[in-house]
């Protein structure tokens, strides 16, 4: 009897209908409010990127984006030019925070700028938790082979790794909102996930030892991260101080994009 093949990971997967539907209408009319892709940091890189993809997944969307920078002014300027675009009585813009969860620097950042702006604004929460946000981090972690790419859960085909850390950033507050993300993710790989901040308590470390009191030898590490709201190697770090192996950030991923256009999408449809 032949092995049953390994299904590969969805790359750029076709969503037709039901949960997978559409995120934002094919036809939108010319005074639909801007998607502003608000991002900690410059606007270059993973945020330049993700702007990129959905622009091409979705041209009838007026994607514009902010760097946050130190003072959230970009985002402010922004949205102004967006309002001057459309009626008085319109929503300007639908601003999107490119994270995966709370930050309190971009909460705030963003906040400021939406009240110095003085115009119609509505500002989503950040893209997780999401079960499409558990399938891009089985991908990145399938990529590194640290999760089997297929989720046919066959006795006699072991686990590259027997647990999984979900490091977050952004406090407390970030890790507890992560934990529905870290659930989706373990039925997933039918594996232990753990949630760790990167930059607070619940301590990485405290999650490798809570693991490795189950038995757990094998650990990866999966930044719940895009990039840039992480400083520059913090998850490498993190994994390498407690000798586990690190799976690569989110960065502009076709399923980031698809949800920061699904955050979009929900905005139009509860109008």
């Amino acid at each position: 009897m032949s092995e049953s093949p390994i299904l590969p990971v969805r790359g750029r997967p076709v969503r037709p209908s039901g949960r997978h539907r559409r995120p934002v209408p094919s036809q939108l009319p010319p005074e639909a409010p801007a998607l502003v892709l608000a991002a900690l940091g410059d606007a270059s890189g993973t945020a330049a990127e993700l702007a990129a993809l959905i622009r091409g997944d979705n041209p009838q969307i007026q994607v514009r984006l902010a760097a946050l920078g130190e003072d959230g002014k970009e985002l402010t300027s922004e949205l102004e030019a967006a309002a001057r675009e459309r009626p008085q009585d319109a929503t300007a813009a639908v601003v999107v925070p490119l994270l995966t969860g709370p930050h309190p620097v971009a909460d705030r950042l963003i906040a400021d700028a939406v009240a110095s702006s003085k115009v119609s604004v509505t500002v989503t929460d950040p893209l997780g938790p999401h079960p499409l946000l558990a399938e891009a981090l089985h991908i990145r972690l399938s990529e590194r082979s640290l999760a089997r790419a297929d989720r046919m859960r066959l006795l006699n085909v072991s686990s590259p790794v027997d647990a999984v850390i979900l490091a977050t950033v952004g406090g407390e507050n970030a890790a507890v909102e992560a934990q529905p993300t870290a659930v989706l993710l373990a039925s997933r790989l039918t594996l232990p996930v753990l949630v760790a901040s990167l930059d607070s308590a619940p301590a990485v470390a405290d999650a490798a030892g809570r693991l490795r009191g189950i038995g757990a030898q094998r650990i990866a590490l999966s930044p719940c991260v895009l990039g840039p709201e992480a400083a520059p190697g913090l998850a490498d770090a993190a994994a390498e101080e407690i000798g586990a192996e690190c799976a690569g950030l989110l960065g502009a991923h076709d399923l980031i994009a698809d949800l920061a256009a699904r955050a979009y999408g929900s905005v139009l449809s509860a109008d």
